[in-house]
């Protein structure tokens, strides 16, 4: 009997641990992750270069103060990137889904202020910006973050065009068929600008723009978050619960699915519950190479 209870107060002692830790500890982490990935048909006159990808802030959520927005531009500034891309997600989720402190959009921008990239800084909104998706556009554009929806701009690195297009959130796509076709006419003019870069809030646009449905010839990567990696991780089983069509095929990293590589990012914040285990809060350094 005794070593019965020995077991369950070692569980329960466990169990508290582990809630302490992912409540208090993880999401106070910040994890800079420099990744080189080698994607398919990629320029080989565009070989290094660097976007640092942020997704998910939920600015208010469990420790995403101002000072914690400050710390996030220092930390991407470090990685002295030649883009900057923001994935959406900005705001928090309502107090009773465990917003810990409010934060209006104008203190979100003005704690975003400061990005230094060599060729710009671009944004896409998330499911939950929806309702804040005007007054954010407004407040980002003061500082200097360009958002793109259903938006495509012709960049350049050392005489080489590329271009990145900005989707809308996945919640509004409506009839996939005439948003693909909506897509390709929006980008048919820029072909000749070279290889695309697609930024996406979600993962799920990969099925959706490859493929039969391929948008673009040009068509290189895509760039997405929202999944938060599951927020938790266990041994054996993985992130439980992701917030895709696709269970875990999309929760996180380098993917190839359709000739198209795609990497999605286990962003900043916390949604729903306040809670990270083993998934830290990070920002994604990434090097681009062509594959051999």
């Amino acid at each position: 009997m005794k070593r019965w209870l020995f077991f369950i107060l070692s569980g329960v002692g466990l169990i508290i641990s582990c809630l302490f830790y992912a409540y208090f500890i993880e999401p106070r982490r910040l994890v800079i992750r420099h990744k080189e990935i080698k994607v398919k048909n990629w320029n080989e006159r565009l070989n290094g270069l660097r976007i640092t990808i942020l997704s998910d802030i939920h600015a208010g959520s469990n420790y995403v103060t101002e000072e914690r927005l400050q710390q996030i531009v220092k930390a991407v500034n470090s990685t002295e990137p030649d883009i900057v891309v923001l994935l959406g997600d900005f705001v928090s989720p309502s107090k009773r889904e465990f917003q810990i402190v409010e934060m209006p959009e104008s203190k979100i921008a003005e704690n975003l202020k400061g990005f230094r990239a060599n060729i710009g800084v671009y944004a896409v909104f998330g499911n939950w910006d929806l309702w804040s998706e005007r007054i954010l556009k407004r407040e980002f554009e003061k500082v200097g973050i360009k958002v793109l929806e259903n938006e495509v701009v012709i960049l350049e690195k050392d005489g080489v065009r590329f271009r990145l297009f900005g989707l809308e959130d996945h919640t509004k796509f409506g009839n996939w068929n005439k948003k693909v076709e909506k897509w390709r006419q929006i980008l048919a003019p820029t072909e000749e600008a070279g290889d695309l870069i697609v930024l996406e809030h979600s993962p799920d646009v990969l099925p959706i723009i490859t493929g039969d449905r391929l948008i673009s010839p040009n068509l290189r990567l895509i760039l997405a978050g929202h999944t938060h990696g599951g927020q938790f991780w266990l041994p054996l089983i993985g992130s439980p619960i992701i917030p895709s069509s696709y269970g875990q095929k999309y929760a996180y990293g380098h993917i190839r699915e359709n000739e198209v590589d795609m990497y999605v990012t286990t962003g900043i914040g916390t949604s729903i519950l306040p809670f990270r285990f083993l998934v830290p809060p990070e920002i994604v350094a990434l090097r681009i190479f062509a594959e051999n």
